[in-house]
């Protein structure tokens, strides 16, 4: 029996668990936008609401608290400085939950999890300046 047991296990253990969902925060916030399977999306929606409220608070043990469970300091600046002012006015449902039909290949369902006014330009623009910054570096050498 699982009484009073929330949460989805997902096949992992805790310390992957924990783990994966730092990692899915820190791709949707810097992302606002990630692909992945429903029951994911479903569990990281409450994670990523929280931390936009910590954001919102914006005070030095808020971003030490978000440091701590997001493990990236490059994000939390963004959560607290573009994302957090965005939603300074909005009382939660920070995020939104699209399904997207089903992976080809084990046909489990995928859903599109995204920030409600999100930038649409945020969505590779960390890989593009990667890039350019790797063919400066090549041009200069």
């Amino acid at each position: 029996m699982r009484h009073k047991k929330a949460g989805r296990k997902l096949n992992r253990t805790a310390s992957h668990r924990k783990a994966m969902f730092a990692n899915m925060a820190a791709s949707l916030i810097q992302h606002e936008q990630i692909i992945t399977t429903l029951p994911k999306a479903k569990e990281i929606r409450p994670i990523v609401e929280k931390l936009v409220t910590l954001g919102k608070r914006g005070d030095l043990h808020a971003r030490r608290q978000a440091i701590s469970q997001i493990r990236d300091v490059t994000v939390v600046a963004k959560l607290f400085d573009a994302i957090a002012t965005r939603y300074a006015t909005r009382n939660g449902g920070y995020l939104r939950i699209m399904k997207a039909g089903y992976r080809q290949g084990d046909n489990a369902p995928i859903a599109v999890i995204e920030f409600v006014d999100r930038d649409v330009d945020a969505k590779g623009a960390a890989d593009k300046a990667r890039v350019v910054a790797e063919a400066d570096a090549a041009e200069a050498a």
